[in-house]
């Protein structure tokens, strides 16, 4: 018995009708035609559920993007939902503060060892301007070393290769070093002596921090003058309930959170001492929206649920299980010379690499191509939320046991582009 392939039509006629009024047809790169392929690629979700979601022309994901890491509960959690629609009885913004401002800053106090004070924002983004912005104006210095992804304004995204539209005395300004590489940071610090006003880093992306390793950029930030800046953007509220900060042991100055604190609700927060967070009553960090009520009521959902379910626990677990499952399938089929496992349980990554005749996106092209037919909406990552179950992830590897001899197949016969029904993906810019 066949499978009648999956089909994107109307997809695919929505990005066409889309393109005429939004650039990339999306507001997300990463949601966009440049990381999803036209033609073997869901473009555009209708509803989501739990771990599940449907897709404009009615075909049913088992989703491990989950919105980009913003959903750590679940797409739809009830908890979440019955917050929000009590909150919604009351009003979304007002004249004058909320009290589920305190109430959720005052929790996060509670669970994040740097947090004295919080402020929020709406994305990741503006937490991690922020944290610059009160850096500058703390240390009185201008600039910065980063390391990870941090966002699209122009102090950050001007060190990549994004940088288009930024000035290039704002690109001078930020400094790229490797992670798990201290003479990188060294080399960055020792460039521009005594101008540092904060190290930015991803306490934890792809690579696990090797012994020592954040410890030690702690000492350097401080031996420099500088202030720590832990991005955790993701890492919040996903690694351990008091983030990658707490997991590790490294309490850094100041820490920034977006993503699942509100599960998917549009909230983010820079934490941090209290004597550099003082720095906000003069430096203008501002937002008509940063006190809007829904996301907050559903922020405080959240936090409630990690703590009352052990949450983050159930995360490793799941991911775990599926870390080491794929682990065993990339060896059965020997896969071994392209693929491999890495990251944190709880947000792991199946890396590709280069071949001899394919690049790495050749291959997730296909890779994609295949477990999107598989019903796993998937871009190589294994971003799990509380929703997945047992039966989720053997649907999972499953999936993998069926594709993962494809993609062999189509490397040793050097067949692959025969195999594609879409373009090859293409090059954005690799930060991680």
């Amino acid at each position: 018995m066949t499978t009648e392939p999956k089909s994107f039509v109307r997809s695919e006629e929505m990005l066409e009708r889309a393109q005429q009024s939004i650039p990339l047809g999306s507001q997300t790169f990463s949601k966009s035609r440049v990381q999803y392929p036209v033609g073997a690629s869901p473009l555009f979700i209708q509803r989501g559920e739990g771990s599940k979601a449907w897709d404009v022309d009615g075909n049913c994901f088992l989703d491990f993007v989950s919105a980009l890491c913003a959903i750590t509960l679940g797409y739809n959690d009830p908890d979440v939902n019955a917050a929000v629609t009590n909150q919604l009885g009351d009003g979304t913004i007002f004249s004058l503060p909320h009290p589920v401002e305190h109430q959720v800053a005052e929790r996060i106090c509670e669970m994040v060892p740097c947090a004295e004070r919080v402020r929020f924002g709406k994305n990741g983004s503006d937490a991690t301007a922020g944290a610059v912005r009160i850096a500058r104006a703390f240390t009185g210095r201008d600039h910065i070393a980063v390391c990870g992804y941090h966002g699209w304004q122009d102090w950050y995204i001007g060190s990549t290769a994004r940088s288009r539209g930024v000035p290039k005395s704002t690109q001078e300004l930020s400094h790229a070093f490797a992670y798990n590489d201290l003479d990188s940071l060294d080399t960055v610090l020792n460039s521009h002596r005594g101008e540092f006003a904060a190290i930015v880093i991803e306490p934890m992306n792809i690579s696990w921090p090797k012994s020592g390793f954040l410890e030690s950029v702690q000492e350097r930030a401080r031996a420099v003058g500088a202030l720590l800046v832990f991005d955790e953007t993701i890492t919040g509220f996903r690694f351990s309930n008091g983030g990658a900060q707490e997991l590790f042991g490294v309490t850094p100055d100041l820490a920034t959170f977006g993503k699942g604190l509100a599960n998917g609700f549009p909230l983010s927060a820079v934490a941090g001492r209290a004597d550099i967070m003082a720095e906000m009553e003069e430096v203008f960090f501002s937002f008509t929206m940063g006190g809007e009520t829904l996301s907050l009521a559903a922020a405080l959902a959240t936090l409630d649920k990690l703590c009352t379910y052990n949450v983050v626990n159930r995360l490793a677990a799941t991911g775990t299980a599926i870390s080491t499952g794929l682990e065993s399938l990339i060896k059965t089929h020997g896969a071994e010379s392209f693929a491999a496992v890495a990251g944190h349980p709880s947000w792991s990554f199946l890396n590709l690499s280069n071949t001899g005749d394919y690049s790495s996106l050749d291959i997730k092209t296909l890779f994609m191509q295949e477990m999107h037919q598989q019903g796993i909406l998937t871009v190589g990552t294994h971003n799990v939320s509380f929703a997945h179950n047992e039966e989720d992830v053997a649907q999972l590897l499953k999936a993998y046991d069926s594709v993962l001899p494809t993609l062999v197949d189509a490397v040793k016969n050097c067949d692959l582009f025969e195999r594609l029904r879409c373009q090859p993906l293409v090059p954005l810019f690799k930060v991680r």
